[in-house]
């Protein structure tokens, strides 16, 4: 058995997951997140939260809080009414990991596996601290795990332990069964009947339809849906070039050996990318799903905590 390497930017462990913690009191997942973030818009803050729903109008009652009394239509009636309130319940947050073949890739700091991971632990342990449940459905190479929404900060503990396992299960040889495509995490969301929960999903979104954007749009009908595009820059664009490149797909390759040829090569590869990014962007923002960004240099838990309106 390989031993895995203890370089941070490559495999987190748990212990690292577990280190988050403090860091999670920086930021707010609730309401009231500022006007001028990624995230406004759409409500007040992308996320419903908790707080207090207005239930009803009705005729002011001995006992009642004349604090809650309605003027304008006690003006109107000559009759005293109160606006009645109920406190929302506490919510469900389920965190999607993607941790697929796709996402053990850097060139730059940070794995995007690795940067998925610390996210989805960051988030999990700020949901605790607003005393909400946290569930996961973790993309492993093998098998889509669904973990339900649980208040405790063991069940955390042990999901992280889980995480930082699959994580470290990651190399150059993995590969993805096929019960694991986007396709399939996505037809596993609409079958968990999810209603009133906050879905966050961090992945680099790779084989996305617009099928599966489509039916994620179904799920923000009666749920809160953020995505998080975690990317790379050399998946747009290659490094400046100091030697011979050999570029493969596991079973063709080609050799740039000219510097025409190589700026041939980088120009078809930010256009195709940056096209796809793009057109992946603009059909979140079409069908009303908020998107955010992280990438693999290394400042992810500060892009992450800006992007939501939080303080470093």
């Amino acid at each position: 058995m390989n031993k895995k390497s203890t370089d941070s930017r490559i495999h987190c462990d748990y212990r690292q997951l577990v280190k988050l913690q403090p860091q999670a009191g920086f930021f707010s997942l609730l309401p009231n997140l500022k006007s001028g973030t990624a995230l406004s818009g759409r409500h007040s803050s992308v996320f419903r939260g908790r707080g207090l729903n207005f239930e009803e109008l009705r005729h002011y009652q001995l006992g009642d809080d004349i604090r809650n009394l309605d003027w304008k239509v006690t003006m109107r009636t000559g009759k005293p009414h109160v606006r009645s309130y109920t406190e929302e319940k506490d919510r469900n947050f389920i965190i999607c990991v993607d941790q697929r073949s796709s996402m053990y890739f850097s060139s730059v700091d940070t794995m995007k596996s690795v940067v998925a991971a610390e996210l989805a632990a960051l988030t999990a342990w700020r949901i605790l601290q607003d005393s909400d449940r946290v569930g996961f459905v973790l993309q492993s190479t093998e098998k889509l795990h669904w973990l339900i929404p649980k208040r405790s900060q063991g069940d955390l503990l042990h999901r992280l332990k889980l995480l930082a396992t699959v994580n470290q299960s990651l190399d150059v040889t993995s590969t993805d069964a096929d019960g694991v495509a986007f396709t399939q995490f996505v037809t596993l969301l609409g079958r968990l009947k999810l209603k009133e929960s906050t879905i966050i999903i961090l992945s680099d979104w790779h084989g996305a339809t617009s099928e599966d954007i489509t039916h994620l749009k179904h799920l923000q009908k009666h749920n809160d849906v953020l995505g998080v595009l975690i990317s790379d820059p050399f998946e747009s664009n290659f490094p400046s070039q100091k030697s011979d490149w050999v570029v493969g797909d596991g079973s063709l390759q080609i050799s740039i050996n000219e510097t025409k040829k190589f700026d041939l090569a980088n120009k078809g590869l930010s256009e195709h990318q940056s096209l796809k990014r793009e057109q992946f962007i603009q059909l979140m923002a079409a069908k009303g799903l908020p998107i955010i960004e992280a990438d693999t240099s290394g400042v992810h838990i500060e892009q992450f905590k800006r992007a939501i309106g939080g303080r470093r």
